[in-house]
């Protein structure tokens, strides 16, 4: 099992960025899409981004798209998530998770991180 660590999380005002890093240990890492998904108090996880193994697709569900983007730098074991344009229904814990077949479910990934706390204030 890929062991995920996610980092980068903060308080951050409405309108404000912040940049999520999730590093895998796994070395053969080009080989795994990448996935982001939050959980917001007393909800559902829910998915915020994919990426394909080179990089090349990437996904996202409405509520993120223009505000978000996700990278990777396969060399380094890292997938990024920048987040711009934050809003308070943003709030959660932020998740980071592997799989070896594209996907955007929750049960297509195998591997998650212990995630990090985002927290956007108004």
């Amino acid at each position: 099992q890929v062991q995920l660590v996610e980092s980068g999380g903060g308080l951050v005002q409405a309108g404000g960025s912040l940049r999520l890093s999730c590093v895998a240990s796994e070395r053969t890492f080009s080989n795994y899409v990448m996935g982001w998904f939050r959980q917001a108090p007393g909800k559902e996880r829910e998915f915020v981004a994919a990426i394909s193994w080179s990089g090349r697709t990437t996904s996202f569900p409405d509520s993120v798209k223009g505000r978000f983007t996700i990278s990777r730098d396969n060399a380094k074991n890292t997938v990024y998530l920048q987040m711009n344009s934050l809003k308070p229904e943003d709030t959660a814990v932020y998740y980071c998770a592997s799989t070896t077949d594209w996907g955007t479910r929750i049960a297509d990934f195998g591997s998650w991180g212990q995630g990090t706390q985002v927290t956007v204030s108004s």
